[in-house]
């Protein structure tokens, strides 16, 4: 399958309104289709950057689809009128936002024309957001802003009023198995079930579809925290899940690092395995700090992941509890989530969920993420107590 529109999964109605406005040669300023700002919003896995980036492959291609040639500079993030704003660490800083701003304020040199695409617009302070809102009030007449984010909500008031909102649907899990398949060339029933485990969310579907060591890190982490019972045992979960996000996360990385490093060696003239001449280190250095930074974010994220995942698993014993006939998002442990449905408390099992979705806040908000998730292991240890 290739990319462009082909990769959006299920959002037909997104992908209709901005292949409208791709087509519409009034220009941004106009009553038409097309306008200068954008808002994509929806939850994780929705594909938000993918249409982003899909938009902006037409954009930046003559009318009537998007060209190859277009798709692969935009795909490499190479186009010489994209402009990508995304942070590796835990907001977007001024200075980015600054650089953005600038870059966005030139004419496209080949294009109808220049794109900036924001990943994401959730992850900056006010005073950031400020810096943009500006460059949004008073465009030029031919750049157009593409932001990413969960919400509106994320977002000011100020930057909402002068974007156009599309907001995603989470994909039916049956149309995200068949990308896996059809794409990624996975094996039907394995696609399934990692569409559904990842409910949805496509990036983490298919990674579960293409790595054995992604799924039995999620596999120990659901039987681990079915195996808290005390306070000790949960300190000692805690600790496990950090290290299982963390090994994740660096699975996820090394291979870009390596990649990155030896492009990095390759601009700078250096050949692989020669030393690094001290006036050349300092690149070399910010290059590690930035991966540093990554890998931070990396393994918060991990962490979330395993909370989402424990999320699922613990809604799935409540439904159990109350008989609704739904498919279980954790069908490979049905024995588990029936036996925990008749063993553990409603009340419980609503108290581990609140903690769940507390210690996500908690993360969000730059707790650390151990003391979160003792936090809420505690609460699960409790519940098992309660029987």
């Amino acid at each position: 399958m290739s990319g462009g529109w082909s990769e959006i999964v299920g959002q037909a109605e997104a992908v209709a309104t901005l292949q409208r406005a791709a087509a519409d040669q009034s220009g941004p300023d106009s009553s038409g289709a097309m306008t200068h700002a954008w808002l994509l919003t929806g939850p994780p896995g929705s594909g938000r950057s993918n249409l982003a980036y899909a938009f902006a492959a037409a954009l930046l291609s003559r009318p009537g689809g998007i060209e190859p040639e277009v798709e692969t500079l935009v795909t490499a993030r190479t186009h010489p009128d994209l402009v990508t704003l995304a942070t590796e660490g835990v907001l977007i800083t001024i200075a980015q936002a600054r650089q953005v701003v600038q870059r966005a304020s030139l004419a496209p040199s080949s294009s109808r024309y220049r794109v900036v695409v924001v990943e994401d617009a959730d992850r900056m302070a006010e005073r950031t957001s400020n810096a943009l809102l500006k460059a949004l009030e008073e465009p030029p007449p031919e750049t157009v802003w593409i932001l990413c984010a969960p919400s509106e909500a994320d977002l000011l008031p100020t930057i909402r009023s002068r974007v156009r909102t599309l907001t995603l649907q989470v994909p039916d899990p049956v149309e995200v198995a068949r990308l896996l398949v059809e794409r990624d060339g996975v094996e039907p029933a394995i696609a399934e079930r990692a569409a559904r485990e990842a409910q949805s969310h496509i990036g983490m579907a298919r990674r579960l579809a293409t790595s054995e060591e992604a799924r039995a890190r999620r596999a120990e982490t659901l039987e681990i925290a079915m195996r808290v019972s005390t306070a000790a045992s949960a300190v000692l979960a805690a600790a496990r899940f950090v290290e299982i996000a963390t090994a994740d996360a660096v699975a996820l990385s090394a291979e870009r690092d390596d990649a990155e490093r030896a492009q990095a060696m390759h601009q700078l003239g250096i050949e692989p395995g020669g030393t690094v001449p001290p006036q050349l280190r300092r690149q070399l250095k910010e290059l590690e700090e930035a991966q540093k930074q990554r890998a931070k974010r990396g393994m918060r994220d991990g962490v979330d992941r395993i909370l989402v995942d424990l999320l699922s698993l613990y809604r799935d014993i409540l439904m159990s509890q109350l008989g609704v006939g739904r498919e279980l998002v954790n069908h490979a442990m049905r024995p588990t989530v029936e036996a925990a449905a008749g063993y553990l408390a409603r009340a419980a099992v609503i108290d581990v969920l609140d903690a769940i979705r507390l210690a996500r806040e908690r993360i969000g908000a730059n707790v650390p993420p151990l003391l979160a998730l003792e936090a809420m292991l505690v609460v699960a240890a409790r519940a098992a107590q309660r029987r």
